[in-house]
């Protein structure tokens, strides 16, 4: 009878310890809960630029390190390219962007190329066509688009390819405006039809800025053929509400039965600047209050990005924008970077906590 008593008392004592011992441990963070995600990329753009330049940058045990083996290091399985047609300079250009292709892929890292179809920046309210293209009519626009993407997938060969960047209003303006919708489906899909018949397992992405509008976007090409629906989401243009974002990240993905990535995305590290050129992002009024301008917050706001687009049930990834753009060409360029202070190196191009997210 004492013995079975002991026993007793010595299994309860050991239920209560348990029991105990749970209650106090750590919570797992949200990166322990998040699923495997398909795509955990960041931007690359400038780096030909940069190693040009001779900085000389520090991953977070301060060792010298390229760029690109310390985010693979971190976790980094993608890095995000932009490619444009005839740049002023070599960087984005076809033979720049062909060889870092390559030498990412032979890290192991996947590739992801932001097609602009443009000479320069494309975005919204900027969609210029080359200016090789430029006199051409509309049907000799299709086939350049055609065989221009063509050409990228064979001698590229991405991962993933965005036919055209930030699609909001179109690409390739005029003749692609929106407002001439059966114009700007008829170039889309050319771009579509140029990956689809020369290498099926590259996956096509239609990049549109933000989620207002975004519904409507994909509703009027919900017949285009393309798998994955990429959106920017920056606090100051597209809204501060997180809550918002992840409800209208599921809607839209629901809606339209495809797997949601963020394409682009970024936060200050600080409000300070380490060149002469003009910062996108200065002040508390542009950034969300739970998030400070720190290092320390710039990672809390990746994290929690990450944790968003892993609840949403199709979502498959996010990719950084930015994060190399760092103040390279010296301290007085008046023509440097708009975005150091968000970019995954500090001032001294040691990298930041950020790259714990990965």
């Amino acid at each position: 009878m004492n013995l079975v008593k002991f026993s007793f008392g010595f299994i309860l004592m050991l239920f209560l310890f348990s029991c105990n011992r749970s209650e106090n441990s750590p919570q797992k963070t949200p990166e322990n809960n998040s699923k495997i995600l398909e795509i955990k990329g960041a931007e690359l753009s400038f780096l030909p630029e940069i190693r040009a330049s001779n900085e000389v940058f520090y991953n977070q045990k301060n060792v010298a390190e390229d760029m690109l083996t310390t985010l693979k290091n971190a976790g980094v399985n993608t890095i995000r390219l932009r490619l444009w047609v005839n740049p002023s300079t070599s960087n984005s250009s076809f033979e720049s962007v062909k060889n870092l292709a390559q030498e990412i892929k032979n890290n192991g890292l996947k590739v992801l190329l932001s097609v602009h179809y443009s000479d320069t920046w494309a975005d919204p309210a900027h969609q210029v066509k080359p200016k090789l293209w430029e006199n051409d009519d509309f049907e000799t626009l299709k086939s350049d688009v055609y065989n221009y993407t063509k050409k990228i997938v064979q001698e590229i060969n991405p991962d993933y390819i965005q036919i055209g960047n930030e699609n909001n209003n179109g690409f390739l303006f005029p003749e692609g405006n929106i407002n001439q919708f059966s114009q700007f489906k008829a170039l889309l899909e050319n771009g579509i039809s140029a990956v689809r018949n020369t290498n099926s397992s590259t996956k096509i992405i239609i990049h549109f800025a933000g989620f207002v509008g975004a519904e409507n976007f994909y509703s009027q090409i919900s017949d285009v053929d393309f798998d994955i629906i990429g959106l920017s989401y920056y606090p100051m243009f597209h809204g501060k509400n997180l809550s918002v974002l992840q409800n209208n990240l599921t809607q839209i993905s629901e809606k339209f039965n495809k797997p949601i990535c963020i394409v682009e995305t970024s936060y200050p590290f600080t409000f300070g600047f380490n060149d002469a050129t003009t910062n996108i992002i200065g002040d508390n009024s542009q950034i969300i209050s739970d998030f400070a301008a720190t290092p320390d917050g710039q990672k809390a706001y990746l994290l929690k990005i990450k944790q968003i687009i892993s609840d949403v049930p199709k979502g498959i990834g996010f990719c950084y924008w930015g994060d190399e753009w760092t103040a390279f060409k010296g301290k007085n360029s008046t023509n440097g970077s708009s975005y150091e202070n968000q970019a995954f190196w500090d001032f001294n191009n040691k990298a930041l906590p950020v790259l714990d997210v990965y």
